[in-house]
Parts: structure tokens; C-alpha cells; sequence
């Protein structure tokens, strides 16, 4: 068997490989479009052609996050129960479980009372927040964040991790380089995998009904596990991302930092124009899944207009699949929040698609 650090390195030199066969795109807001073999425009005209170009996206993104471990021969989750309390409409268990042979996530499952059979699930995302998961169970934090709990009280399993260096989960960060990540994005996406994982190994839960959400950090890190992880069926993000080139007028400092991606500062100068990915290629990446998506007209980390320009840019790819509703956007008056009506709107979308026959 291999030793840890020795599997981890094969993994992410394999999946590196192809990340550095994709090609580069400078327009990423024309979708319709990919390049072949030979460097050659070709136009998206259907489901198929964007298949070719959806890699590419995957593989631009691994150039810049690291490229994903191989998900061969996972070990056994090992879920642990540290606390249980009970809530009037849900269980609370405070546990940890098995991501890697070196790491334990910690992590809190609600489970609804009084339904019967297997039931959907909604993996939960918290925002930046010294409190980590506390702040979507609504223990600490600000408020119109406590989505794990309110999905909880209508029915859903949820499952709220921490992200590394946040909550309990504080030392996760100098660990994981060590071990060969480079990047937290990568090591968040792989831990947020093995969420959906122990949710598909619940005998309360349908495993082919799983959503995600999240605000801010954890808007972002929906869209970013959705990239890789096609058994999340829904997603909703909120003030989640921008057009690179808007985000803080063109500045990307704030996405290099040890919790984020350090090659956007050390391999692309953070320019905008010299980023292997942007956000309307991610999105469009989703397709033909549901996204819900809350950017608010104030929001003064992500700005609303480049919002739009990714939406209006992945639009044409859910009408190839015949499926532009489910693209969803709300721009609601307010500031970096995720208000009481737009959760609700948010919740709403979760449930139709989750809860459809």
C-alpha cells in the first residue's frame, strides 16, 4: 500500500498532466465556442460540443486550484459522534468523519424528525467566519446565515463541515500543504466530495437527491464542488463570485491568500486576463443542473454587474440542454446578504428539484 504523501503526489502529478493539455481561453465570456486539438475555433452548437470545452474548464481550473486526488479506493468514513442535542424539529450531531488516512473533517448533521423513508439532502456551506459551520447552524455568526438549520426545520438532512482554518477545523490549512496540496479551494472541493460521500451513505437519505448551498465563501466553494461533483443536483450561491476583471476593479489579491489559491499571485501576476478560468465558464460548466443564484445590487465584495455578465454569458449553454430556467438569478436590494425573502426563493428552488417525483 502507498504511503499517504506518495498517493497524494502520483494523484494530483496525473491529474496535473491533463490540466496542462487544455487549451487557454481569452474570451470567457463567449461560450460557444471551444478549441480542438489543433488550436482551431469551433463553434458549441449542441450538448455534445460543450462536453469537449466542459473539460476544458475542469482542466483550466486544476491549472490554477491543483488538480483533484484520485477518488480510487477511498477509505471507510468512520463517522464519529462527539454531541447530540435535539432541537424541536431536528437532531443535531456534532461529529467527525475520515476524509483522508491523515485527516478527520469536523462537521455537524441535522437530522429532520418525523419523516419517513429516505429523504433529500442539502450539503451547507458557511461564509468566512472565525465560527466556521457555528454560523449556518445559527449558534454564532451574523444573521441570514443559519441556512442549515432552517433546511433542517422543513425536512432536509443537512451537513455542515467546516472549511480549512475555520471553526474546529483551524490547523487544516499548514497540514494540507504539507501533504502536497496547493491550494485550499482543491482541499475544500475534495473534503466537500466526501460530504456528499457520507450523505449517500445515510440510511436516511436519498442519494440521488442532493443539493448544495452557501453565502460568500461558501458561495463560491457550491459552485466550485458542483464543477467536479455531478451527483449535487442543485446549488445555490450566494454573493458567491464576479467577473474576475470587476472583482474589486480587476484586483485579485484577496483570492490568493493561504485559504484560497496562491498560484493566482505566483503563476497569473493576479491579472484577470491571465486566468485560466472565470466565473461564466464555471457556471456554464453546470449546465444543465439547477443554480440559484443571490447577488445583491449593493454587495461591495462582488459586484453585481459582473454577476450579470456571467450569467447572461452561461445562459445559451442551458438553453443547449434545453434548460435556461434553470439558470436563476435574484438581484435584490441589499448588501453582501442573503436576506429573508431571497433564502426563502432559495429554499423553494431546493425543494423543486429535490423534492420532485
Amino acid at each position: 500500500m502507498y504511503s499517504l504523501t506518495l498517493f497524494i503526489t502520483v494523484g494530483l502529478s496525473a491529474s496535473a498532466a491533463g490540466a496542462d493539455a487544455a487549451p487557454f481561453y481569452a474570451d470567457k465570456l463567449d461560450l460557444l465556442f471551444y478549441l480542438d486539438a489543433s488550436g482551431e475555433r469551433r463553434p458549441v452548437q449542441s450538448a455534445a460540443d460543450w462536453e469537449l470545452r466542459r473539460e476544458h474548464v475542469r482542466a483550466n481550473f486544476q491549472k490554477v486550484a491543483g488538480p483533484l486526488p484520485p477518488r480510487e479506493n477511498l477509505l471507510p468514513l468512520d463517522i464519529q459522534v462527539e454531541e447530540e442535542q435535539e432541537f424541536p424539529k431536528y437532531v443535531r450531531r456534532k461529529i467527525t468523519f475520515a476524509v483522508e488516512s491523515w485527516d478527520r473533517l469536523p462537521a455537524c448533521l441535522l437530522l429532520p424528525k418525523g419523516r419517513e423513508g429516505k429523504v433529500p439532502a442539502v450539503l451547507c456551506l458557511h461564509p468566512t467566519s472565525e465560527f466556521g459551520k457555528d454560523v449556518v447552524l445559527g449558534v454564532n455568526g451574523k444573521v441570514n446565515r443559519q441556512y442549515a438549520a432552517e433546511l433542517a426545520e422543513q425536512g432536509f438532512v443537512t451537513l455542515a463541515p467546516d472549511y480549512p482554518g475555520f471553526g474546529d477545523y483551524k490547523d487544516a490549512r499548514q497540514r494540507a500543504y504539507s501533504r502536497g496540496y496547493t491550494s485550499m479551494t482543491m482541499k475544500g472541493i475534495w473534503n466537500h466530495m466526501r460530504c456528499v460521500d457520507l450523505l449517500q451513505s445515510l440510511p436516511e437519505v436519498d442519494p440521488e437527491r442532493i443539493g448544495c448551498i452557501g453565502h460568500s465563501l461558501g458561495g463560491h466553494n457550491t459552485l466550485f464542488v458542483g464543477l467536479f461533483d455531478e451527483r449535487i443536483k442543485v446549488m445555490v450561491t450566494s454573493c458567491g463570485f464576479t467577473l474576475f476583471a470587476k472583482y474589486m476593479g480587476g484586483d485579485l489579491t484577496g483570492w490568493t491568500h493561504d485559504g484560497y489559491m496562491p498560484a493566482i499571485a505566483s503563476e497569473f501576476d493576479k491579472e484577470p486576463a491571465k486566468m485560466p478560468f472565470d466565473f461564466p465558464d464555471i457556471l456554464g460548466a453546470l449546465a444543465p443542473r439547477t443554480v440559484f443564484i443571490n447577488a445583491p445590487i449593493n454587495d461591495d465584495n462582488f459586484d453585481n454587474s459582473g454577476v450579470r455578465d456571467c450569467v447572461e454569458a452561461a445562459r445559451p449553454i442551458f438553453r443547449l440542454y434545453g434548460a435556461e430556467d434553470h439558470l436563476i438569478a435574484v438581484y435584490p436590494e441589499a448588501e453582501h446578504d442573503f436576506p429573508d425573502l431571497e433564502r426563502t426563493q432559495a429554499y423553494a428552488c431546493i425543494r423543486g428539484v429535490l423534492e420532485r417525483d
